[in-house]
Protein backbone atom coordinates (compact mmCIF):
# COMPACT_ATOMS: atom_id res chain seq x y z
CA UNK A 1 0.00 0.00 0.00
CA UNK A 2 1.08 3.53 -0.92
CA UNK A 3 1.08 6.51 1.05
CA UNK A 4 -1.16 8.80 -0.09
CA UNK A 5 0.58 11.80 -0.50
CA UNK A 6 -0.02 15.24 -2.41
CA UNK A 7 1.67 13.93 -5.19
CA UNK A 8 0.75 10.49 -5.50
CA UNK A 9 -2.99 11.81 -5.00
CA UNK A 10 -2.56 13.92 -8.13
CA UNK A 11 -0.65 11.48 -10.90
CA UNK A 12 -2.59 8.22 -9.70
CA UNK A 13 -5.47 7.78 -12.89
CA UNK A 14 -8.85 8.78 -13.30
CA UNK A 15 -10.25 5.13 -14.26
CA UNK A 16 -12.43 4.45 -17.24
CA UNK A 17 -15.19 2.46 -15.08
CA UNK A 18 -15.33 0.98 -12.06
CA UNK A 19 -13.59 3.27 -9.10
CA UNK A 20 -10.77 2.22 -7.26
CA UNK A 21 -9.35 2.19 -3.93
CA UNK A 22 -6.42 3.19 -2.57
CA UNK A 23 -5.20 2.57 1.07
CA UNK A 24 -3.29 4.64 3.01
CA UNK A 25 0.19 2.62 4.38
CA UNK A 26 0.41 4.55 7.54
CA UNK A 27 -3.42 5.62 9.02
CA UNK A 28 -5.18 2.52 8.71
CA UNK A 29 -8.36 3.44 7.25
CA UNK A 30 -7.63 6.17 5.09
CA UNK A 31 -8.77 5.69 1.44
CA UNK A 32 -8.65 7.63 -1.77
CA UNK A 33 -11.42 6.39 -4.00
CA UNK A 34 -10.56 7.10 -8.10
CA UNK A 35 -13.52 6.98 -10.20
CA UNK A 36 -13.82 8.31 -13.99
CA UNK A 37 -14.23 11.93 -13.07
CA UNK A 38 -13.48 12.59 -9.10
CA UNK A 39 -10.65 11.48 -6.79
CA UNK A 40 -12.80 11.42 -3.04
CA UNK A 41 -10.96 10.66 0.21
CA UNK A 42 -12.67 8.66 2.98
CA UNK A 43 -11.96 7.37 6.30
CA UNK A 44 -13.21 3.25 7.34
CA UNK A 45 -13.10 1.66 10.53
CA UNK A 46 -14.78 -1.81 11.99
CA UNK A 47 -16.47 0.02 15.29
CA UNK A 48 -18.90 -2.47 17.34
CA UNK A 49 -18.79 -5.42 14.64
CA UNK A 50 -19.80 -2.95 12.01
CA UNK A 51 -17.58 -0.63 9.08
CA UNK A 52 -18.56 2.44 9.27
CA UNK A 53 -17.50 4.32 6.84
CA UNK A 54 -17.53 8.59 6.29
CA UNK A 55 -16.73 10.68 3.40
CA UNK A 56 -13.80 13.35 4.35
CA UNK A 57 -13.96 15.09 0.75
CA UNK A 58 -12.88 15.31 -3.26
CA UNK A 59 -9.22 15.97 -3.91
CA UNK A 60 -7.76 18.53 -4.58
CA UNK A 61 -10.21 20.76 -2.69
CA UNK A 62 -9.08 18.58 0.35
CA UNK A 63 -5.15 18.24 0.43
CA UNK A 64 -3.52 14.87 1.32
CA UNK A 65 -2.32 16.58 4.46
CA UNK A 66 -6.10 18.13 5.51
CA UNK A 67 -7.06 14.27 4.49
CA UNK A 68 -4.37 12.74 7.05
CA UNK A 69 -5.31 15.08 9.39
CA UNK A 70 -8.78 14.39 9.16
CA UNK A 71 -8.35 10.54 9.48
CA UNK A 72 -6.39 10.64 12.45
CA UNK A 73 -9.29 13.05 14.26
CA UNK A 74 -11.63 10.55 13.35
CA UNK A 75 -9.06 7.03 14.34
CA UNK A 76 -9.25 8.68 17.36
CA UNK A 77 -12.66 10.00 18.34
CA UNK A 78 -14.01 6.10 17.03
CA UNK A 79 -11.72 4.54 19.11
CA UNK A 80 -13.28 6.11 22.33
CA UNK A 81 -16.70 5.21 20.90
CA UNK A 82 -17.99 8.61 19.50
CA UNK A 83 -17.99 6.48 16.16
CA UNK A 84 -21.24 4.96 16.97
CA UNK A 85 -22.63 8.02 15.93
CA UNK A 86 -21.04 8.51 12.57
CA UNK A 87 -22.77 7.45 10.08
CA UNK A 88 -22.35 3.92 8.40
CA UNK A 89 -20.63 4.95 4.64
CA UNK A 90 -23.18 5.73 1.84
CA UNK A 91 -24.12 2.68 -0.24
CA UNK A 92 -23.32 2.28 -3.75
CA UNK A 93 -26.07 2.67 -6.08
CA UNK A 94 -26.20 -1.27 -6.85
CA UNK A 95 -26.17 -2.22 -3.21
CA UNK A 96 -29.05 0.38 -2.93
CA UNK A 97 -30.40 -1.56 -6.03
CA UNK A 98 -30.16 -4.41 -4.17
CA UNK A 99 -31.51 -3.64 -1.02
CA UNK A 100 -34.70 -2.02 -2.87
CA UNK A 101 -35.35 -5.03 -5.06
CA UNK A 102 -35.37 -7.32 -2.13
CA UNK A 103 -38.36 -5.50 -0.48
CA UNK A 104 -41.24 -7.88 -0.11
CA UNK A 105 -43.86 -5.89 -1.89
CA UNK A 106 -41.86 -5.28 -4.71
CA UNK A 107 -44.56 -5.57 -7.55
CA UNK A 108 -43.40 -8.72 -9.27
CA UNK A 109 -39.98 -11.06 -10.20
CA UNK A 110 -40.95 -9.21 -13.90
CA UNK A 111 -40.52 -5.39 -12.42
CA UNK A 112 -37.63 -6.39 -10.49
CA UNK A 113 -36.05 -7.99 -13.76
CA UNK A 114 -37.04 -4.97 -15.67
CA UNK A 115 -35.95 -2.24 -13.25
CA UNK A 116 -32.47 -4.32 -13.07
CA UNK A 117 -32.04 -4.01 -16.82
CA UNK A 118 -33.15 -0.22 -17.16
CA UNK A 119 -29.97 0.80 -14.60
CA UNK A 120 -28.10 -1.51 -16.71
CA UNK A 121 -28.59 0.06 -19.73
CA UNK A 122 -28.64 3.54 -18.57
CA UNK A 123 -27.00 3.66 -15.03
CA UNK A 124 -24.42 1.20 -15.22
CA UNK A 125 -21.42 2.93 -14.99
CA UNK A 126 -22.45 4.47 -12.41
CA UNK A 127 -23.16 1.58 -10.62
CA UNK A 128 -20.05 0.59 -8.05
CA UNK A 129 -20.55 4.48 -7.09
CA UNK A 130 -21.25 5.74 -3.60
CA UNK A 131 -24.61 7.51 -3.81
CA UNK A 132 -23.22 10.31 -2.36
CA UNK A 133 -20.66 10.76 -4.93
CA UNK A 134 -23.72 11.02 -7.45
CA UNK A 135 -24.62 14.68 -7.78
CA UNK A 136 -26.99 16.80 -8.89
CA UNK A 137 -24.69 17.72 -12.04
CA UNK A 138 -24.64 13.81 -13.18
CA UNK A 139 -27.84 13.26 -12.81
CA UNK A 140 -29.03 16.56 -15.12
CA UNK A 141 -26.44 15.47 -17.98
CA UNK A 142 -27.36 11.95 -17.51
CA UNK A 143 -31.01 13.01 -18.01
CA UNK A 144 -30.45 15.17 -20.96
CA UNK A 145 -28.23 12.59 -22.72
CA UNK A 146 -31.64 10.45 -23.05
CA UNK A 147 -33.64 13.15 -24.53
CA UNK A 148 -34.21 11.34 -27.51
CA UNK A 149 -36.40 8.95 -25.55
CA UNK A 150 -37.64 11.48 -23.02
CA UNK A 151 -40.28 8.69 -21.66
CA UNK A 152 -37.38 6.57 -20.54
CA UNK A 153 -35.19 9.11 -19.93
CA UNK A 154 -37.72 10.32 -17.15
CA UNK A 155 -38.39 6.37 -16.19
CA UNK A 156 -35.01 5.92 -15.83
CA UNK A 157 -34.25 8.69 -12.99
CA UNK A 158 -37.59 8.44 -11.44
CA UNK A 159 -36.69 4.89 -10.49
CA UNK A 160 -32.84 5.97 -9.36
CA UNK A 161 -35.03 8.63 -6.90
CA UNK A 162 -37.33 5.90 -5.52
CA UNK A 163 -33.87 3.84 -5.36
CA UNK A 164 -32.43 6.57 -3.35
CA UNK A 165 -34.89 7.57 -0.89
CA UNK A 166 -35.40 4.17 -0.03
CA UNK A 167 -32.06 4.32 0.86
CA UNK A 168 -32.24 7.07 3.05
CA UNK A 169 -34.38 5.67 5.11
CA UNK A 170 -30.95 3.25 6.36
CA UNK A 171 -28.15 5.83 5.73
CA UNK A 172 -27.86 10.14 6.02
CA UNK A 173 -28.58 11.11 2.92
CA UNK A 174 -29.93 14.92 1.46
CA UNK A 175 -32.36 14.93 -0.88
CA UNK A 176 -32.15 13.28 -4.15
CA UNK A 177 -30.07 15.09 -6.92
CA UNK A 178 -33.17 14.29 -9.40
CA UNK A 179 -34.55 17.52 -7.50
CA UNK A 180 -32.30 19.54 -10.00
CA UNK A 181 -34.02 17.94 -13.05
CA UNK A 182 -36.11 19.37 -15.48
CA UNK A 183 -38.03 16.66 -16.64
CA UNK A 184 -39.33 16.17 -20.21
CA UNK A 185 -43.08 16.37 -21.02
CA UNK A 186 -44.69 13.05 -21.58
CA UNK A 187 -47.33 12.77 -24.25
CA UNK A 188 -49.72 9.82 -24.29
CA UNK A 189 -49.89 8.55 -27.90
CA UNK A 190 -53.82 7.10 -27.10
CA UNK A 191 -53.56 4.56 -30.04
CA UNK A 192 -56.31 2.52 -30.10
CA UNK A 193 -57.18 -0.33 -32.81
CA UNK A 194 -59.59 1.90 -35.33
CA UNK A 195 -60.14 -1.19 -37.90
CA UNK A 196 -60.01 -4.54 -36.38
CA UNK A 197 -60.87 -6.01 -39.81
CA UNK A 198 -57.11 -4.63 -40.25
CA UNK A 199 -56.04 -5.82 -37.16
CA UNK A 200 -57.32 -9.54 -37.93
CA UNK A 201 -55.78 -9.34 -41.18
CA UNK A 202 -52.43 -8.62 -39.86
CA UNK A 203 -52.88 -11.06 -37.28
CA UNK A 204 -53.88 -13.43 -39.08
CA UNK A 205 -50.49 -13.46 -41.89
CA UNK A 206 -48.05 -13.53 -38.64
CA UNK A 207 -45.74 -16.57 -39.64
CA UNK A 208 -45.29 -17.73 -35.78
CA UNK A 209 -48.60 -18.77 -34.63
CA UNK A 210 -47.60 -18.07 -31.13
CA UNK A 211 -47.54 -14.53 -31.45
CA UNK A 212 -50.79 -14.18 -33.07
CA UNK A 213 -52.11 -15.81 -29.40
CA UNK A 214 -50.44 -13.20 -27.50
CA UNK A 215 -52.17 -10.72 -29.60
CA UNK A 216 -55.50 -12.00 -29.51
CA UNK A 217 -55.66 -12.85 -25.98
CA UNK A 218 -54.69 -9.09 -24.89
CA UNK A 219 -57.57 -7.99 -26.76
CA UNK A 220 -60.12 -9.90 -25.60
CA UNK A 221 -58.61 -10.03 -22.16
CA UNK A 222 -56.99 -6.02 -22.23
CA UNK A 223 -54.05 -7.78 -19.79
CA UNK A 224 -51.19 -5.68 -20.23
CA UNK A 225 -48.13 -7.17 -22.23
CA UNK A 226 -45.99 -8.39 -19.08
CA UNK A 227 -49.09 -9.75 -17.63
CA UNK A 228 -49.68 -11.73 -20.53
CA UNK A 229 -45.89 -12.60 -21.47
CA UNK A 230 -45.66 -13.90 -17.73
CA UNK A 231 -48.57 -15.90 -17.35
CA UNK A 232 -48.46 -19.65 -16.31
CA UNK A 233 -51.02 -22.47 -17.12
CA UNK A 234 -51.35 -23.07 -13.65
CA UNK A 235 -52.96 -20.17 -13.77
CA UNK A 236 -55.87 -20.45 -16.52
CA UNK A 237 -58.54 -21.98 -14.92
CA UNK A 238 -62.24 -23.36 -16.34
CA UNK A 239 -63.90 -19.56 -15.84
CA UNK A 240 -60.90 -16.93 -14.89
CA UNK A 241 -57.11 -16.73 -15.50
CA UNK A 242 -55.81 -15.64 -12.12
CA UNK A 243 -52.61 -13.28 -11.60
CA UNK A 244 -50.89 -13.41 -8.82
CA UNK A 245 -49.01 -10.20 -8.81
CA UNK A 246 -50.06 -7.19 -10.60
CA UNK A 247 -48.73 -3.48 -11.46
CA UNK A 248 -50.48 -2.12 -8.79
CA UNK A 249 -49.14 -4.39 -6.39
CA UNK A 250 -51.93 -6.96 -5.81
CA UNK A 251 -53.67 -10.06 -7.20
CA UNK A 252 -56.10 -10.33 -9.90
CA UNK A 253 -58.79 -12.48 -10.97
CA UNK A 254 -60.31 -12.16 -14.77
CA UNK A 255 -63.25 -13.97 -15.43
CA UNK A 256 -62.88 -15.47 -19.07
CA UNK A 257 -65.36 -16.88 -21.54
CA UNK A 258 -65.23 -20.43 -23.94
CA UNK A 259 -63.98 -17.64 -26.44
CA UNK A 260 -60.92 -17.27 -24.51
CA UNK A 261 -60.28 -20.89 -24.12
CA UNK A 262 -60.77 -20.81 -27.80
CA UNK A 263 -58.01 -18.54 -27.87
CA UNK A 264 -55.44 -20.28 -26.27
CA UNK A 265 -56.33 -23.69 -27.85
CA UNK A 266 -53.20 -23.46 -30.13
CA UNK A 267 -50.59 -23.14 -27.73
CA UNK A 268 -51.96 -25.88 -25.52
CA UNK A 269 -49.11 -28.48 -24.40
CA UNK A 270 -46.96 -26.77 -25.70
CA UNK A 271 -44.77 -25.92 -22.65
CA UNK A 272 -45.47 -27.12 -19.10
CA UNK A 273 -45.52 -23.75 -17.36
CA UNK A 274 -45.62 -20.77 -20.04
CA UNK A 275 -48.52 -20.03 -22.06
CA UNK A 276 -46.37 -18.12 -24.46
CA UNK A 277 -43.21 -20.38 -24.58
CA UNK A 278 -40.11 -19.58 -26.79
CA UNK A 279 -36.70 -21.26 -26.43
CA UNK A 280 -35.08 -18.23 -26.93
CA UNK A 281 -36.93 -16.09 -24.33
CA UNK A 282 -36.50 -15.79 -20.44
CA UNK A 283 -36.64 -19.16 -18.32
CA UNK A 284 -38.46 -20.57 -21.79
CA UNK A 285 -40.78 -17.67 -22.22
CA UNK A 286 -41.88 -15.20 -25.13
CA UNK A 287 -40.53 -11.76 -24.26
CA UNK A 288 -40.35 -10.15 -27.72
CA UNK A 289 -43.32 -10.68 -29.59
CA UNK A 290 -43.13 -9.96 -33.26
CA UNK A 291 -43.76 -6.17 -33.55
CA UNK A 292 -47.12 -5.07 -35.37
CA UNK A 293 -48.93 -1.48 -36.29
CA UNK A 294 -50.66 -1.40 -33.21
CA UNK A 295 -48.96 -1.53 -29.37
CA UNK A 296 -49.77 -4.20 -27.17
CA UNK A 297 -50.84 -1.25 -24.71
CA UNK A 298 -53.27 -0.08 -27.81
CA UNK A 299 -54.90 -3.19 -27.38
CA UNK A 300 -55.49 -2.82 -23.88
CA UNK A 301 -57.16 1.12 -24.39
CA UNK A 302 -59.12 -0.75 -27.53
CA UNK A 303 -60.69 -3.14 -25.02
CA UNK A 304 -61.22 -0.08 -22.60
CA UNK A 305 -62.99 2.04 -25.51
CA UNK A 306 -65.22 -0.99 -27.24
CA UNK A 307 -66.26 -1.77 -23.60
CA UNK A 308 -67.34 1.32 -22.83
CA UNK A 309 -69.22 1.77 -26.51
CA UNK A 310 -70.96 -1.45 -25.97
CA UNK A 311 -72.48 0.15 -22.94
CA UNK A 312 -69.82 -1.00 -19.83
CA UNK A 313 -70.39 1.01 -16.82
CA UNK A 314 -66.79 2.74 -16.31
CA UNK A 315 -66.33 1.51 -12.91
CA UNK A 316 -67.03 -1.88 -14.52
CA UNK A 317 -64.48 -1.28 -17.12
CA UNK A 318 -62.27 -0.22 -14.46
CA UNK A 319 -62.64 -3.54 -12.95
CA UNK A 320 -62.11 -5.49 -15.49
CA UNK A 321 -58.43 -3.72 -16.44
CA UNK A 322 -57.48 -3.98 -12.78
CA UNK A 323 -57.47 -0.33 -12.18
CA UNK A 324 -57.36 1.00 -8.67
CA UNK A 325 -60.88 2.59 -7.87
CA UNK A 326 -60.59 6.02 -6.95
CA UNK A 327 -63.17 6.56 -4.19
CA UNK A 328 -62.53 4.54 -0.94
CA UNK A 329 -66.10 2.86 -1.58
CA UNK A 330 -64.27 1.30 -4.20
CA UNK A 331 -61.00 1.00 -2.56
CA UNK A 332 -61.86 -1.05 0.45
CA UNK A 333 -65.44 -2.27 0.52
CA UNK A 334 -66.64 -3.26 -3.50
CA UNK A 335 -65.48 -6.34 -3.93
CA UNK A 336 -67.15 -7.78 -7.06
CA UNK A 337 -67.13 -11.57 -7.97
CA UNK A 338 -66.56 -13.04 -11.07
CA UNK A 339 -69.85 -13.91 -12.09
CA UNK A 340 -70.49 -10.65 -11.35
CA UNK A 341 -67.85 -8.88 -13.93
CA UNK A 342 -68.49 -11.94 -16.17
CA UNK A 343 -71.94 -10.59 -18.42
CA UNK A 344 -69.53 -7.27 -18.82
CA UNK A 345 -66.96 -9.43 -20.14
CA UNK A 346 -69.46 -10.91 -22.06
CA UNK A 347 -70.30 -8.05 -23.74
CA UNK A 348 -67.00 -6.26 -24.76
CA UNK A 349 -65.91 -9.77 -26.42
CA UNK A 350 -69.26 -10.05 -27.97
CA UNK A 351 -68.85 -6.11 -29.37
CA UNK A 352 -65.05 -6.80 -30.25
CA UNK A 353 -66.01 -10.17 -32.14
CA UNK A 354 -68.85 -8.17 -33.94
CA UNK A 355 -66.42 -5.15 -35.24
CA UNK A 356 -63.59 -7.59 -36.31
CA UNK A 357 -65.99 -9.91 -38.50
CA UNK A 358 -63.65 -10.94 -41.25
CA UNK A 359 -64.59 -11.72 -44.47
CA UNK A 360 -62.79 -14.93 -44.76
CA UNK A 361 -62.15 -17.01 -41.37
CA UNK A 362 -59.07 -17.48 -40.13
CA UNK A 363 -57.62 -20.76 -41.39
CA UNK A 364 -56.42 -23.57 -39.78
CA UNK A 365 -56.79 -22.30 -36.17
CA UNK A 366 -56.25 -25.83 -34.47
CA UNK A 367 -54.65 -27.11 -37.90
CA UNK A 368 -51.09 -24.99 -37.01
CA UNK A 369 -48.08 -27.74 -36.73
CA UNK A 370 -46.26 -28.13 -33.90
CA UNK A 371 -43.17 -27.38 -35.26
CA UNK A 372 -44.43 -24.64 -36.75
CA UNK A 373 -46.04 -23.36 -33.64
CA UNK A 374 -42.53 -23.89 -31.41
CA UNK A 375 -40.39 -22.19 -34.11
CA UNK A 376 -39.41 -18.59 -32.84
Amino acid sequence: MPKLTETYARKVPQTKSVTEKYWDSEIKGLALFVGKKAKTWYFQKDVGGQTRRVMIGRFPVISAAAARQTALGFALEWGRGAGKHIQIGAPTLGDALDAYLARPKLRSDAHRLSLRQQFDLHLKDWLRLPLDEITKTMVVERHRSMAKHPSAANHTLKYFRTVWNHARRTYDLPESPTMAIEWFEEKPNGQIIEDLKAWRHTVDGLYNPIHKVFYELILFTGFRKTEALTLEWKNVHEDHISLPMTKNGRSFDLPILQLHHEILAPVRGLHRKWVFPSPKGLDGRLSSPQRITWSPHAHRRTFATVAMEAGVLEEVVGRLLNHTPLSITGQRYVRPSLDGLRPAMQTVCEELSGRIKPDHPPEGRQASSRQDIQGD
